[in-house]
């Protein structure tokens, strides 16, 4: 898209996002096998990091089972992930953002925001920068990139989607909503699959839908929160201030933590228990930290010393207590391990970013205070009194070990 230059200046945000960034990294020495599918992940029963564009064609995803993926094209080549050379080329990458302004939010190893409006004089309107950085990183890097323009954050974001791959899309504010309303509401930044079935259900299905219905019947039929994010989105008048951070993008990759029985347990009670202090332990560690993470482990040693783990990668990075438990609480069920023995339970958090960079998916209903201000309100309390001032009802008298 294309507009009038005034227009064009009034697009200060970019969000550049590297196409599938860690396959083209590792494809940088594998020039033969550009044009096979290939995915980057763990054998066995690990996950999918990331898929090139060929073998996206057969349905794999991030996140998507390594076993899945085999079933998907059975000739599909698996290439190790080298995080070092991923975490080198995304600083060379981020590097090259803060060349054009410094106001640089990283959400993560391969994408970035920009605020582009104080680079206009030096460097020429934001379409013309988001040119310059595509051409510059598949110069300097060889791998390439999507950007989006727009006024806002969740605008940008959708261009740069659409932008793909190794596209720039400009969304000037004269077509936002040309741009915008045909569009599912599920394509909206922070609407997740669940919140889509449900807008769906209610009559919302399209971008348009949500825009020209009343902002008090939205509320009435979504709930005041969501209602109102929803409407600020369907308009593009979402966030246009980014906060910026100095440095390379580097979090930690994961956090997590064990416990050893002081004797053998098959109790599930017992275990679930467990389970949750170990939550609240990481919980608390990666709110300290800034962090919140996507890919949720449960591992369990049986009495024999075997061990095993159980991953889950959900769509949205979270550091809520509840959450992790939920999630780790699942796991150990499906494993079907009723009446087994078992030595030892761990708990990790992996795939790691700041958390003022998660973009929190929209859900139905949402209240505007939930687990993630009791999260906090449990950290305060525990900075101030010591780590045994507020706990889970569930854990109360229970010991910190020998269950």
């Amino acid at each position: 898209m294309a507009g009038a230059p005034d227009e064009v200046v009034a697009t200060p945000i970019l969000h550049v996002d590297m196409d599938a960034f860690y396959a083209s990294v590792a494809l940088r020495e594998r020039p033969d096998l550009v044009d096979q599918p290939v995915v980057v992940g763990g054998s066995g029963r690990g996950v999918v990091l990331a898929a090139n564009y060929p073998a996206r064609r057969y349905g794999i995803r991030s996140a998507v089972p390594m076993t899945r993926a085999r079933r998907l094209c059975p000739h599909v080549v698996v290439l190790a992930p080298d995080y070092d050379t991923f975490s080198t080329v995304s600083a060379s990458v981020m590097a090259t953002f803060r060349e054009v302004t410094p106001l640089v939010e990283a959400i993560s190893l391969d994408e970035a925001f920009l605020d582009v409006r104080g680079s206009t004089r030096r460097l020429g309107p934001p379409g013309e920068i988001a040119e310059w950085l595509r051409s510059t990183i598949h110069d300097e890097q060889g791998i390439t990139c999507s950007v989006g323009v727009a006024a806002s954050v969740s605008v940008a974001k959708l261009a740069s989607r659409r932008a793909k791959p190794d596209g720039v899309i400009v969304v000037p504010p004269s077509q936002v909503t040309s741009f915008l309303h045909p569009l599912d509401v599920g394509e909206l930044f922070g609407v997740g699959e669940k919140t889509r079935v449900l807008l769906h259900g209610r009559g919302f299905r399209t971008v348009g839908d949500v825009a020209h219905t009343p902002l008090q019947d939205l509320r009435r039929a979504v709930g005041s929160h969501l209602g109102t994010q929803l409407h600020h989105l369907a308009w593009g008048t979402d966030r246009s201030e980014l906060t910026p951070r100095s440095g390379p993008y580097e979090p930690d990759r994961s956090m997590g933590a064990d416990e050893t029985f002081a004797r053998d347990i098959a109790d599930r009670d017992v275990i679930v228990r467990e389970l949750l202090r170990l939550c609240a332990k990481v919980g608390g560690r990666m709110r300290a930290a800034g962090v919140a993470g996507r890919t949720i482990t449960l591992k369990v040693r049986f009495s024999d010393f075997t061990t095993i783990t159980r991953s889950r990668t959900q769509p949205e990075a979270t550091d809520v207590t509840v959450e992790i438990h939920r999630e780790v609480t699942r796991l150990y069920d499906a494993l079907g391990l009723t009446g087994q023995r078992l030595r030892l339970v761990g708990v990790r958090v992996e795939g790691l970013v700041p958390r003022a960079t998660v973009h929190h998916q929209l859900a139905l209903d949402e209240p505007d205070h939930g687990w993630p201000e009791a999260d906090r309100a449990v950290d305060r309390a525990t900075r101030r009194f010591g780590s045994s001032a507020v706990r889970p009802a569930s854990l109360v008298g229970v010991r910190a070990r020998g269950r």
